[in-house]
């Protein structure tokens, strides 16, 4: 019987080992990404670089600035390509004045055009299961969501830049 209690126990407890250090792996590499995103702002400031807030890239190219969390402040733009890579603290959930939920990994990437952002990597809605955004597209009061099917809602939900909530994984 002590065999079997050892072997049911041991069993357990590698299980849990194995999950926290899961866990520890995850919080390292969001640590990761948070000090590369960081980094890259402070070597861009100290070459006189200085990037515009994330708000007003949005608004310059006419997306709603609530797109993505308040804490998603540090992003790289390549104006010849106009690829724009966010970086966001943690993986974390949104959730809107509209009830619509976003879901965003620890780095966020697409394409920035007037009106839109394409190509997007990194970002879910619900649409009963978690499905993955990949065109979001904004005309005067109406905001588009591609995720596999069109989804159009209200651009004034996304125009107040909201807290997310952080979660355990994308």
């Amino acid at each position: 019987m002590d065999q079997i209690l050892n072997k049911v126990g041991s069993y357990w407890i590698g299980k849990r080992a194995n999950k926290e250090l899961n866990s520890v792996g995850d919080d390292i590499n969001s640590l990761q990404s948070s000090i590369e995103g960081g980094t890259k702002w402070l070597v861009n400031k100290l070459k006189g670089k200085m990037q515009k807030p994330l708000p007003d890239l949005l608004k310059e190219y006419d997306v709603p600035v609530g797109i993505f969390p308040r804490d998603a402040t540090n992003y790289e733009f390549n104006e010849e390509t106009r690829k724009l890579t966010v970086y966001i603290p943690s993986v974390c959930e949104v959730g809107y004045k509209d009830s619509s939920i976003l879901r965003f990994s620890t780095a966020v990437t697409g394409y920035l055009e007037k009106g839109k952002l394409v190509d997007i990597e990194g970002m879910k809605t619900k649409v009963m299961v978690w499905v993955k955004v990949t065109a979001i597209s904004s005309e005067k009061s109406k905001v588009h969501f591609t995720a596999g099917l069109k989804k159009t809602r209200t651009r004034e939900a996304y125009e107040v830049l909201r807290d997310g909530v952080a979660i355990e994984k994308f």
